[in-house]
């Protein structure tokens, strides 16, 4: 698997878990799922950071995005 696709996916599945933690907790219910799917996607972004060849900066992020999207839509 290629280490953008992998640091697409951990951040999407990141950015999803945070209405599920707030919804768990505003319903008075622990967040379980969303508390694993959290440390998944972090998981995810750290593998892919630590073993992507040469690493990710934050101005690489907007790139990284396009490039999956587009590799999908081709």
């Amino acid at each position: 698997m290629d280490y953008d696709l992998i640091l697409v996916l951990g951040i999407v599945i990141g950015v999803l878990t945070i209405p599920a933690i707030l919804s768990a907790f505003l319903d008075g219910s622990a967040p379980r799922v969303a508390t694993i799917a959290a440390v998944i996607s972090g998981g995810m972004i750290v593998y892919a950071v630590y073993n992507a060849p040469g690493g990710y900066e934050v101005s690489d992020l907007p790139n990284v995005f396009t490039s999956v999207v587009a590799g999908f839509v081709r």
